[in-house]
């Protein structure tokens, strides 16, 4: 395969800088990148252990290649659903539960929606 310069150069002046990134990172990797934030808040020490806790459980329940990103948003996406059950927005539990379902592998998929068509019927 040819590297062609011409094209990444014009790539590298034309788009925007975290765009080009993206584009180079796909390249090599043959993946596309979502786009992406870094997030900074101040915790207390005292809050440091819960929060690793929950991390790494939640790094065990999901898998343990997931990054702390994707853990943080599922006990954040567990949360919302629960705290949804009572009075709140249904549509914030559907949103929750279909960002689950999405990432359940394929066989407990399935399972999923053959255990919720008995329950509908």
């Amino acid at each position: 395969m040819r590297f062609d310069c011409a094209t990444w150069l014009h790539k590298a002046r034309s788009l925007p800088k975290e765009e080009f990134r993206r584009e180079v990172e796909k390249e090599l990797t043959g993946r596309e990148t979502e786009p992406h934030e870094l997030i900074y808040f101040k915790v207390y020490e005292s809050q440091i252990p819960v929060i690793e806790q929950a991390l790494e459980t939640a790094a065990l329940m999901l898998g343990t290649d997931k990054s702390r990103g994707y853990c943080l948003e599922m006990i954040c996406a567990d949360f919302l659903a629960g705290a949804n059950l009572d009075n709140g927005d249904p549509g914030t539990l559907l949103f929750s539960a279909m960002r689950f379902f999405r990432f359940l592998p394929q066989d407990q998929k399935q399972l999923f929606l053959e255990k919720l068509s008995q329950e509908v019927v």
